[in-house]
């Protein structure tokens, strides 16, 4: 299980109380950082453990595929994480799908550029295809990820041609146009773990008509993709890219609130994918296991394990899946029922902002945006009036100096849920 020597001394302890590991490996620098949260004794230090040896003993005789394989902590919407099991089953899986997706498998002479942490599960698309293959990987230093023109300098120095970030950092590169001072030869450009804006990837196209572009979709519940679209037509700033079409091996259900399944274009329903990429469910922690690993609500023939995601999806006219947003996103304002997310989809392509999250606090729909300027609500308004009812535009509007982003690289709601009270 990897840990983040970054992460705050409360979130490390929540961790090390819930899995309750038997050791954990650092070095000394690190070490101080679990003094009074771990015993002494249980700490390993890497310095120590480095040396030759004539017998390597393991337990892998004894290993089938359904064992764990390891556990990623969920960054969690409410703050608690939450240690989901893999297997090895899945991380096989996983490792062939790729290997099957003649777009998106990397050949042995392509230089992967690492952007995610290996505590984080996008990090997976970069290390096992390149075990499976052979390639170069390259671990792009966090650091370079703070100033942007910084990674694309490290990114072209070494002829890194094939990412996976994700869309906050090519927002951030999108916003800055540094591609026109900056731009390594990339062939393949992958990105996920939140919504990407169209006005983002084209950018990115102007500069890179011939490279492959694709949005991969998928939690860590389910050993990280399970839905891709590889990018085949040119969209509008205003449109969302779809998440495409369930991977090999992996069935996705969209089902509405009567347990019906949706074939049908334009209508939302949540979520549930089926397969051997499911984990292992939550560890020590069956209460939460069991509300979202549950049996498949379309029928009790047998047991039928399915993953409720709680993202909310449509099928467009192509029968591909788009992302509408969150379940735990929607509201319920004046009677009215909202996605949160169909307003930053409209909001997308507004030329100013280069950041947005709408927020719903105090009863209020709140836009936080990331601009040069102050934006008024006129302007807002005038830009919704075709494309949202109007009791969906947005009450409030806080201008922020630095969209704020957790671990993982992903806006983070709860930093701005403790902005949104020091504004009030």
């Amino acid at each position: 299980m990897p840990l983040d020597i970054k992460s705050p001394k409360e979130r490390l302890e929540s961790i090390l109380k819930n899995i309750q590991p038997h050791f954990v490996i650092t070095d000394k620098e690190n070490k101080e950082k679990l003094k009074d949260i771990f015993e002494d004794e249980k700490i390993l230090l890497i310095d120590d453990l480095i040396k030759d040896t004539k017998e390597i003993k393991t337990n892998y005789e004894n290993l089938i595929d359904t064992d764990p394989a390891y556990i990623i902590n969920t960054s969690g919407s409410t703050g608690t994480p939450k240690g989901v099991v893999v297997s090895h089953r899945s991380i096989i899986d996983y490792i062939e799908w790729i290997l099957s997706e003649e777009k998106i498998r990397p050949s042995n002479s392509d230089v992967i550029g690492n952007q995610s942490p290996f505590y984080f599960d996008k990090s997976l698309f970069d290390i096992y295809p390149t075990f499976a293959i052979g390639n170069k990987l390259v671990l792009i230093p966090e650091e370079k990820f703070l100033f942007p023109i910084e990674s694309l300098k490290f990114v072209e120095q070494n002829n890194i041609n094939y990412i996976y970030w994700v869309p906050s950092v090519l927002t951030q590169i999108a916003n800055l146009d540094l591609l026109s001072k900056v731009c390594p030869k990339l062939d393949k450009i992958f990105f996920g773990g939140e919504s990407m804006s169209s006005k983002v990837l084209n950018y990115f196209k102007k500069y890179y008509p011939n490279a492959v572009f694709g949005n991969l979709y998928g939690p860590s519940e389910i050993t990280d993709i399970c839905c891709r679209y590889i990018v085949d037509r040119n969209f509008s700033d205003a449109q969302a890219i779809p998440i495409g079409k369930p991977c090999r091996n992996t069935q996705i259900l969209l089902i509405d609130e009567n347990n019906q399944i949706i074939n049908k274009p334009n209508i939302t329903g949540e979520l549930y994918v089926r397969g051997s990429c499911l984990s292992l469910q939550y560890f020590q922690n069956l209460n939460k296991s069991s509300e979202v690993f549950i049996q498949n609500p379309t029928h009790n023939k047998y047991y039928d394990k399915v993953y409720k995601t709680g993202d909310l999806a449509q099928y467009n006219e192509f029968q591909e899946l788009v992302l509408m947003g969150r379940k735990d996103y929607q509201i319920k304002h004046n009677g009215y029922r909202i996605e949160l997310s169909e307003i930053e989809i409209a909001l997308s392509d507004f030329d100013s902002i280069e950041s947005l999250c709408i927020m719903y606090e105090n009863n209020q729909i709140i836009l936080c945006y990331q601009s040069k300027i102050e934006l008024e609500k006129k302007a807002i308004f005038e830009h919704l009036k075709n494309k949202i009812a109007k009791y969906m535009y947005p009450q409030k509007l806080l201008r922020i100096e630095k969209m704020p982003l957790n671990a993982n690289g992903k806006i983070d709601r709860i930093a701005l849920k403790e902005f949104i009270k020091t504004q009030s």
